[in-house]
């Protein structure tokens, strides 16, 4: 049986009529059909800002686009790979909901060519300090490692571009419960001095759907739509 999703202890985790709304207006908005609208590999190719946008960043293999295929509730809407530094571009995704998901490449992937490492970064960082309608950066964490110093330098750069973000814990499934809670609070006491960051650790699972109503919650809440 699934574990019922759950929020770190940053802010308490009791449920409202408020926290049922949002979960219900998240659901309503990935119900939609999502489809991919284009992928760009330089900051002049990126495609006009419509809406608002909200990214996806982590370090090779986390599970980003296994997370997004959980939310939209799709199998293959953004390819997944067990080969670390797949996702070579910003890939973005819609569904006529006044939102974009942009899946970003992956950070800290030693063996691809410092040429390109060096390309996928420019990319990352020209994207996060000129996108005037990106609302919000995911940034995710294995839950079975917690914060590495990649995932350090890409929250500073954040911080340093006032970019709101929020930590996302994935493969909760993989860990021991106790251990989970530990990382959850581990992080949020990591994020408190952080200028940018949000307060709440979300822990997730795409494989057994933990925490994906709880993410999808957040996401609409940034879209200003009530159930």
């Amino acid at each position: 049986m699934n574990a019922p999703p759950r929020k770190t202890g940053c802010v308490g985790s009791d449920k409202n009529d408020d926290d049922a709304r949002a979960i219900e207006a998240g659901r309503l908005l990935f119900a939609r059909p999502w489809r991919f609208l284009a992928g760009s590999g330089s900051a002049a190719s990126l495609p006009p800002s419509a809406g608002i946008d909200v990214a996806f960043a982590g370090r090779s293999n986390v599970g980003k686009s296994s997370l997004i295929n959980a939310l939209v509730g799709q199998k293959a809407l953004a390819r997944t790979s067990n080969t670390p530094g797949r996702t070579r571009e910003l890939n973005f995704f819609g569904a006529d909901a006044g939102i974009t998901i942009v899946d970003m490449p992956g950070y800290g992937y030693a063996r691809a060519p410092k040429h390109e490492v060096a390309s996928w970064t420019k990319l990352v960082f020209d994207f996060l300090r000129g996108r005037a309608n990106l609302r919000r950066v995911y940034v995710l964490v294995d839950a079975r490692h917690g914060l590495k110093d990649k995932d350090v330098e890409a929250m500073k750069e954040l911080d340093q571009a006032a970019v709101s973000y929020q930590v996302v814990l994935t493969k909760a499934d993989t860990i021991a419960p106790a251990d989970l809670a530990q990382v959850q609070q581990e992080t949020c006491v990591r994020l408190k001095m952080r200028p940018a960051a949000h307060p709440e650790v979300l822990a997730t699972s795409a494989a057994r759907g933990d925490g994906i109503a709880e993410l999808r919650a957040e996401i609409a809440k940034l879209t200003g739509q009530t159930a």
